[in-house]
């Protein structure tokens, strides 16, 4: 029975916290200069902390627990950058040993640690990314390597051979050291499908499990670690051929092939295979909306949902320690949550719930007994902090914040809500808004709007772009316009059908109305900002709606929809170019680049020269059409090219000028603070010390 929760008396009764600590003297010039703000500070209302604050690397993140429960893995940062270390958690006031840095990897030869799996007590098994020229592209390599915290001692896994992706992890086995590795084979100059190997984390000597198919580019194993389907996509036509076989000495066979023309997501996903039965759980969205159900995958017989929330599609299942088991199901509403069908993790979830608050807390990594747990605990405006928690003695002791800069202290207030699109369509919205101001209405806003554009949504919780945007001293509003993920297949068919720059566009001008029927904001000061799609969906309300919009800032977006069609031809196939589901002639009306006369709002365009998905390419065309069109740059536009970025900013440099350049700009053509504000007054950023982790 699970003993009540209660709280460790301070930070070094874990030694994570301890390690945090004693390296805060160590950071960079740059890191004093970016935090000068101290969380106390910020808290007691002396200011605001500047746009930089809001980077993305994290103090510590992501702790793991070996089986055993003795050591934990942990990334954190050492000397100002981000490294994967260990901790002895038997040993009081032990400090991490570091084995791995976190570099970046933007030209050929660049390599760094994307993830890190504990197999077995004494062995961390890291998954590296390398930066290659390959055929004369540069292309992304994934491979393993295993590190012995005992002889501290580095090995490859089953690298040769191997073609781009080395680095897959299917099934781990604890007792024995072994890995089930899918990757791509690499043989006689050229990559085959992918292919299943046994590799030993020890030697990195490795066997074949499953050779490659060429109907197969992903392989599903069951608990056990038996292959036990084969799932590939046909790039051309668009459908999805599924084989499946009920043991390792049956022949695989074809049980489903085929399509999905609507581009909703339809079709059975598999979340977990039976070790013992042809049964698996499947989240499927045939009935409108993902649910979960158990389907026999030798008849394809579906049982009743066995997990569904109304108005909102399911995610994965939850399983325990080694996967055997599934024991919850997740989803997101405005908040993630799981709902736990174990009642060991019901208890468990109780109890933080009555700790932290409800919806604050999420259970991580345990040891193999489940005695032990990582927690993470975050309001919906906190990044959070982690801790480890006993259940056989209900101790709860601090591991670390997130963010250390940040801390606990509670940022911009964070919640969600739902308007009404002016087709009658009900849309929810994330609402950030600005802690900092006493005007609680007329004030100006900013739309975030987020990439996909079909699939991906907002949810309620820290972000730090929102979070950098209100600390400015603006609204900040998330609409999850229709095609958004996560609210069932007929939203996102809404958005495919005359939505892309036209309806969804309608439902990200529609909040401006219902913000401004609310008082909170002025109609007359909002500018729309976003990243990908959202890219795209900033510079098309700047083309279409300049009289809605001050300014547009637009990254990494799409502006020539036909240009980018020919593209994806390419990138995503025949069959996948047609995600837009609009012929070229349609495209051009709603394309930005081929719609540069006339009137447009001021707008700031950045990319970055090494973006694979949305090449730069569609960034100079607009900019270069733009100039055709008698628009000047520095007055009409501005442009930022980023050489090292790609699509995904993934490093501190670009996603501070991102965020510094969108500074500019707003304050340029739609300022957070006028005369007329009755909180008019800037808020200062102070001079102080650097903050401390909590002790």
């Amino acid at each position: 029975m699970m003993k009540k929760m209660w709280m460790a008396a301070g930070a070094a009764s874990l030694a994570v916290a301890a390690g945090m600590a004693s390296m805060s003297g160590s950071a960079t010039a740059q890191e004093n200069r970016d935090m000068v703000v101290t969380a106390h500070s910020i808290a007691a209302g002396f200011g605001r902390a500047p746009t930089s604050w809001f980077r993305r690397v994290p103090s510590i993140i992501n702790p793991r627990l070996s089986p055993n429960g003795a050591k934990m893995a942990v990334q954190m940062q050492n000397q100002g950058q981000a490294a994967i270390g260990w901790i002895d958690l038997t040993t009081p006031n032990a400090r991490p040993t570091f084995f791995a840095a976190m570099g970046e990897y933007r030209d050929a030869g660049d390599r760094t640690v994307q993830g890190f799996r504990w197999v077995g007590n004494d062995t961390i098994v890291l998954t590296y990314i390398s930066r290659e020229i390959l055929f004369g592209r540069r292309s992304d390599v994934g491979r393993l390597v295993a590190y012995n915290i005992n002889t501290r001692q580095m090995t490859q896994l089953a690298w040769e051979g191997a073609g781009g992706n080395g680095s897959n992890i299917l099934h781990i086995d604890h007792a024995s050291g072994h890995l089930l590795v899918e990757r791509d084979g690499f043989r006689d100059g050229s990559q085959s499908n992918a292919e299943v190997i046994d590799v030993d984390v020890a030697t990195g000597r490795y066997t074949m499990v499953q050779r490659s198919n060429p109907e197969v580019d992903e392989w599903i194993v069951d608990a056990n670690g038996i292959v036990r389907m084969g799932k590939g996509e046909n790039r051309d036509n668009g459908r999805t051929r599924l084989m499946y076989r009920s043991n390792a000495s049956e022949n695989f066979r074809t049980i489903s092939n085929a399509n999905d023309p609507s581009f909703t997501g339809t079709g059975l996903d598999v979340q977990w295979i039976s070790p013992t039965s042809d049964n698996a759980l499947v989240s499927d969205n045939k009935d409108g909306f993902a649910k979960i159900y158990r389907v026999n995958l030798s008849t394809l017989a579906y049982s009743a949902p066995i997990f569904q929330v109304a108005g909102y599609d399911v995610g994965n299942i939850a399983t325990n320690f080694g996967g055997r088991l599934p024991i919850g199901f997740t989803v997101i509403e405005q908040r993630a949550r799981t709902e736990w069908t174990n009642p060991a993790r019901r208890e468990m979830q109780t109890a933080l719930d009555e700790t932290f608050g409800v919806g604050n807390s999420t259970i991580g990594s345990s040891n193999e007994a489940e005695t032990l747990f990582v927690i993470h605990v975050a309001s919906t405006n906190t990044p959070g902090t982690f801790y480890l928690y006993n259940t056989e003695t209900g101790r709860t002791s601090l591991i670390g914040q997130q963010w250390a800069h940040i801390g606990e202290t509670e940022m911009n207030p964070v919640s969600a809500f739902r308007y009404t699109a002016s087709d009658g369509v009900s849309i929810e919205a994330i609402l950030t808004m600005p802690r900092h101001r006493q005007q609680t209405r007329g004030l100006p806003m900013v739309i975030l709007t987020h990439g996909g554009p079909f699939g991906p949504r907002d949810e309620v919780g820290y972000d730090g772009w929102s979070q950098a945007l209100a600390e400015m001293g603006y609204v900040v509003v998330q609409p999850n316009y229709r095609g958004s993920g996560g609210y069932g297949r007929e939203f996102i068919t809404m958005g495919r059908n005359n939505g892309f720059g036209l309806r969804m566009q309608d439902d990200l001008d529609d909040v401006i109305t219902h913000m401004a029927a609310q008082g909170t904001v002025d109609p007359n000061r909002v500018c729309m900002m976003g990243w990908s799609y959202g890219g795209y969906a900033s510079a098309r309300a700047a083309q279409r709606d300049p009289d809605k919009y001050r300014c547009a800032i637009a990254g990494a977006g799409v502006y020539d929809l036909a240009m980018m069609r020919e593209y994806d031809a390419g990138y995503l196939g025949s069959f996948g170019a047609n995600y837009l589901a609009k012929g070229a002639a349609e495209l051009s009306t709603v394309s930005p680049a081929r719609n540069t006369n006339g009137r447009w709002a001021p707008i700031l365009i950045v990319h970055g020269v090494r973006d694979a998905r949305v090449p730069v390419a569609q960034a100079r065309t607009l900019v270069s059409r733009l100039r055709g069109s008698g628009k000047v740059q520095g007055t009409d536009f501005d442009y930022i090219e980023q050489p090292q970025n790609t699509h995904n900013l993934n490093y501190d440099d670009v996603w501070v000028e991102w965020l510094e350049g969108a500074e500019r700009w707003l304050t340029r053509w739609n300022p957070a603070f006028i005369a007329t504000d009755s909180d008019h007054q800037v808020p200062t950023v102070p001079e102080g010390p650097r903050p401390v982790t909590r002790q």
